[in-house]
């Protein structure tokens, strides 16, 4: 019954929380906490006098500031930058003429040293990364030790961005304790910033989980260090989205039933809603956010989607009705993708681009406060979010009963696995360009792979003589022999074949990134009930880090889970 369903979950939410009577009863807020501030990166080591900089062909002495950020761009010589400083500004007037190998050499010998580390001195860094860690990397919430995610302020540098970002290269400026705003508890041991310095701010707001904030100087955006994701907030959070998800599974029927109404609506903002709304559940694209112009890359999601962003197609590719859509998404990542839709949402997106030029909006009658609302009224927690989460577990669900066969070997189930991820990870648009390194990657596992090919057929070779010798003598130790050697075969046999599984896997995930939609947008105990059911270690599917973050699932979720 409802009632029994909703005691076990309970139970099982309590358990896996550890909840217990200190516990502040709002989950979204504290009664106590106390931690050491973060760690601030370590303050600029001019390079040794030996390591020279030229500037149109003439050593030039640097000011610390000034190499500081040359040491940054002698880093990623392949990418072009811009910078200057001040005191060389009016002396650096052409960036081809700067010479900076000798640092880039510098670095790179650096580099090559730390790979050469002796036993000692890895030690020494790693005792010191751990009292780092016991020092700064906890702190106490409502009486329990709680890890902290990132308590390391991140060192000065270019900003890189994602995909083609406008303000890639601007120098991100090193982070002071003036910088930064501390929240604590009034009660407790307030964290000290370095001598001589003060924090900018110390607030004690128990509504908001975060430890220290700061403003980063090339999109103004807020920076926080927050809680590790296995802490108790946090696995709390991430078992609420996944039940919304859940809940959402049980009337999106009926929502899909409403928007395909509302297409014939004699109301054009019900029409536009409707259309979008469908985008967003089929395609898996986000609402988009409103943005001041010119502060970041011209990136939109479904409300903000132009007239210059979509094609329509009556027949392409032997298909009716095809949209071709083609924009920058999230993190200036391109999203390209050509689909066909339904008869009625075609005509209503001619209806849509009538009268319009490119750069006109498409849903100009709507927007995310709008849509946002909406989705309230059709479900209580439902945002644009949920959608991508419901669609995004049910085809992983969806497709690992399709993919997994009881009777394959452990590396072609986990094949199967990233196989369905990747489904989700092409629905959600998370690509990825290819490593650097792939193809010299690519290169070593198919030189493994030649390798043992020549082993089982040596190994093979090697069966037959022993069959062949024992068919003449048929004695005992030559019997031995070919089970040896028929052993032999099969154990390489299975080598090979996890060689070329890896090979198969690593090229198909070549554009595709998987860790975004494993850690946001998939329920865990689906990927922990078919760990279970196929007998799979876990620690196949989640490293250390994310079995930290998804215990809670990993103790809760039963081999017939169904999201």
């Amino acid at each position: 019954t409802s009632l029994n369903l909703l005691l076990k979950m309970s139970v099982m939410v309590l358990t896996s929380f550890r909840w217990e009577e200190e516990r502040s009863t709002d989950g979204s807020k504290w009664r106590f906490l106390e931690h050491n501030g973060p760690v601030f990166a370590p303050s600029y080591e001019p390079l040794p006098d030996k390591v020279k900089f030229f500037y149109d062909g003439k050593h030039m002495k640097l000011s610390p500031p000034a190499e500081e950020v040359a040491t940054f761009f002698a880093k990623m010589l392949d990418h072009e930058y811009n910078m200057t400083k001040k005191n060389e500004k009016s002396k650096i007037t052409d960036l081809n003429k700067c010479n900076f190998s000798q640092m880039n050499d510098y670095f790179k010998a650096q580099s090559e040293a730390r790979k050469q580390m002796t036993k000692e001195e890895k030690r020494k860094i790693k005792e010191e990364n751990e009292r780092l860690l016991q020092e700064y990397g906890f702190c106490i919430m409502d009486n329990h030790k709680e890890r902290i995610g990132n308590f390391r302020i991140e060192p000065p540098g270019l900003f890189r961005g994602r995909g083609d970002h406008p303000k890639m290269g601007m120098l991100k400026r090193r982070i002071r304790p003036e910088d930064i705003i501390i929240n604590c508890s009034k009660d407790s041991k307030q964290p000290k910033p370095p001598p001589g310095k003060k924090w900018k701010e110390v607030r004690h707001d128990n509504k908001v989980t975060w430890l220290a904030s700061w403003t980063e100087n090339i999109q103004g955006s807020i920076k926080y260090i927050m809680l590790n994701p296995s802490s108790r907030i946090k696995g709390e959070k991430d078992w609420q989205k996944y039940e919304t998800a859940r809940r959402l599974k049980k009337c999106v029927d009926r929502l899909r039933t409403q928007y395909r109404d509302d297409w014939k609506s004699k109301e054009m903002r019900i029409r536009q809603r409707a259309v979008a709304l469908y985008f967003i559940d089929k395609l898996a694209l986000r609402a988009g956010n409103e943005k001041e112009e010119g502060e970041t890359a011209d990136t939109v999601g479904c409300c903000s989607l132009r007239v210059e962003h979509i094609q329509l197609y009556p027949k392409m590719d032997e298909q009716e009705f095809v949209v071709e859509f083609d924009f920058l998404g999230k993190d200036s990542i391109r999203y390209y993708n050509k689909i066909p839709v339904e008869k009625r949402v075609f005509k209503n997106l001619q209806l849509f681009l009538e009268n319009k030029q490119p750069e006109d909006d498409l849903f100009d009658r709507l927007n995310t406060s709008i849509l946002n609302k909406h989705l309230q009224e059709l479900m209580d927690g439902l945002t644009a979010k949920v959608f991508r989460t419901y669609n995004a577990s049910i085809t992983l669900q969806q497709q690992l009963k399709e993919l997994t066969t009881s009777d394959d070997s452990i590396p072609a189930k986990i094949l199967s696995y990233n196989r369905a991820n990747r489904a989700v990870a092409i629905l959600c648009n998370h690509q990825r360009a290819p490593p650097k390194t792939f193809e010299k990657s690519m290169q070593n596992l198919q030189t493994k792979i030649d390798e043992k090919q020549i082993q089982l057929s040596t190994a093979r070779k090697q069966l037959k003589a022993a069959k062949a010798d024992h068919k003449a003598s048929h004695d005992d130790k030559s019997k031995k022999t070919v089970e040896v050697k028929r052993k032999a075969v099969q154990r390489i046999e299975e080598q090979l074949m996890k060689l070329q599984v890896q090979a198969t896997d690593r090229e198909e995930n070549k554009q595709i990134a998987l860790g975004t939609s494993k850690l946001n947008y998939l329920d865990p105990r689906i990927s922990v009930a078919w760990c279970k059911k196929y007998a799979i270690p876990i620690e196949k599917i989640y490293n250390k880090t994310q079995r930290e973050k998804f215990a809670w699932a990993i103790d809760m979720a039963e081999k017939d889970y169904v999201f």
